[in-house]
């Protein structure tokens, strides 16, 4: 599956790709490590793919996950943040550490990012929209909760690994910044998915009288 994945993505239209964590679960992920690495390193984007790690990869082994992470091609933007330029107008891309086992703050991670300056944060889990901090975030862009795993008619989606319950998929606006949850492929919880299709996130960002808004297809 991740394959295929990986083969759509690269054949899609986009300027960079973002990968929010979790390459791996389950008793054995520490020895699958570099075979799904070596698929994620196929991923390409004309400006570039920047990825952070989630806490499966940390659980699986953390030392190794950084490794196969620095090795693949990937920008490793866990606890940085980076620029990204065109036709004179800049934006800054940044990494939070995983919330339950690689948290640092935000404004440790922006902190060398100018004031005036777009600012998007790649966290695997969306609960970071709602940690300490002062610095603004335009926008944060998470994963984690495979938007539910199940979404039952009238009662909604009873498996989500987050404390605010909002947090389930799609653009969701927090107390701080909005915040998109992609629902990803595969699954955390149990083997199974209902009516809660797998996705690869299109994000499209506009600039419109200083103004940031966000489109998802």
């Amino acid at each position: 599956i991740l394959a295929k994945v990986i083969q759509k993505t690269n054949e899609l239209e986009k300027d960079i790709v973002v990968c929010t964590g979790d390459y791996v679960r389950g008793a054995d992920a520490a020895r699958r490590l570099n075979g799904i690495w070596s698929l994620m390193s196929k991923l390409r984007a004309p400006e570039g793919v920047y990825t952070v790690l989630g806490n499966h990869d940390h659980w699986a082994s953390t030392e190794e996950s950084v490794h196969c992470l620095n090795t693949s091609g990937h920008v490793n933007l866990r606890h940085k943040a980076v620029p990204l330029s065109r036709d004179g107008t800049m934006l800054w891309l940044g990494g939070a550490g995983d919330l339950w086992e690689d948290h640092v703050n935000l404004d440790r991670v922006l902190k060398d990012v100018p004031d005036d300056a777009c600012r998007i944060v790649l966290a695997h889990n969306p609960d970071t929209a709602d940690t300490d901090y002062t610095t603004r975030v335009d926008l944060m862009i998470s994963g984690h909760t495979h938007g539910g795993q199940v979404k039952i008619p009238f009662i909604g989606t009873p498996m989500l690994p987050v404390k605010n319950k909002a947090y389930s998929s799609g653009f969701i606006r927090s107390d701080k910044t909005g915040v998109f949850i992609s629902r990803g492929i595969g699954w955390a919880a149990i083997p199974l998915r209902f009516n809660c299709f797998p996705e690869i996130a299109i994000l499209r960002l506009s600039v419109e009288r200083h103004r940031s808004d966000l489109q998802s297809h």
